[in-house]
């Protein structure tokens, strides 16, 4: 009863999404954002955007906020205070309005493992409401080189086909905003590099927004129009990845990163 629950609040949710289509309004759009669980300011009165058709990195070390800033994004966590915008929608107040129009994948959020691939997939893509869900399902395994293991109990597989399985169940409903953290984790080389053309190129043909965490840099690098720095609840820096490399007199964004987290350089002085 759960399950059938869930499925038609989802369902219900895609018929009062917003239209598709070109806006004025970024994809996502966060003033004053800002989350307190008792005395901690885990999020601290962060301003960013996310334009539609944009790649966005979110970088920072652990604790410096990228978690809840994320959970806040997909109104699983209330802000204390601020708001943060998705699609036009106040996910604080009316998320399940947004939410048919967004996904999320991380390798890190386990699937049921009892199931099959297929059957996550199937069961994702019915709380989706996706129109000819076998088709959907046969497309994205094909293209993502998942097709040989939909059979297989998702519990028995390596981590990087886990990360794949990942990806394919974020791209069910052709979001047109993605959410991902570390999307190329436990990938070889060859893998993470084909999968990140394929999210570009997802990018330019959908129009779609991608907000990302990663520790990858030359991944951020190569993906991202522009990079977003945290550290303790606050944007310390921001800018393009280029921009951000000459701001600092550094040959690569990695170095970039290490200065802020070291604080050393601009971003520490604004912190």
């Amino acid at each position: 009863m759960r399950v059938a629950r869930t499925v038609q609040i989802a369902q219900d949710a895609a018929m009062t999404a917003p239209p598709r289509g070109p806006s004025s309004e970024p994809a996502i759009l966060a003033r004053g954002l800002t989350k307190r669980f008792g005395a901690v300011r885990a999020v601290d009165g962060i301003d960013f955007e996310v334009g539609r058709g944009r790649v966005v990195a979110l970088l920072g070390g652990n604790g410096a906020g990228k978690t809840t800033t994320l959970a806040m994004l997909m109104g699983l966590v209330r802000p204390s205070a601020g708001t943060v915008r998705a699609l036009g929608v106040d996910m604080a107040e009316d998320r399940f309005r947004a939410l048919p129009r967004m996904n999320f994948s991380s390798p890190y959020v386990e699937l049921p493992r009892a199931l099959t691939v297929e059957e996550n997939l199937k069961v994702f893509a019915r709380l989706y409401g996706v129109a000819d869900a076998r088709a959907r399902i046969a497309r994205l395994a094909e293209e993502l080189d998942a097709a040989r293991f939909l059979k297989r109990a998702t519990g028995s597989l390596s981590a990087g086909e886990k990360t794949r399985v990942s990806l394919a169940k974020a791209l069910l409903n052709a979001p047109a905003l993605l959410l991902l953290d570390e999307p190329t984790a436990s990938l070889d080389p060859d893998a993470a590099d084909w999968v990140r053309a394929y999210l570009d190129r997802y990018r330019r043909e959908s129009g779609a927004a991608i907000l990302m965490a990663s520790h990858n840099m030359a991944e951020v690098e190569r993906l991202c129009d522009d990079v977003l720095i945290m550290r303790a609840g606050q944007i310390v820096d921001r800018g393009t990845p280029q921009a951000l490399v000459d701001r600092f007199g550094r040959e690569t964004l990695e170095e970039v990163y290490l200065d802020i987290a070291r604080r050393r350089g601009r971003g520490a002085e604004a912190a």
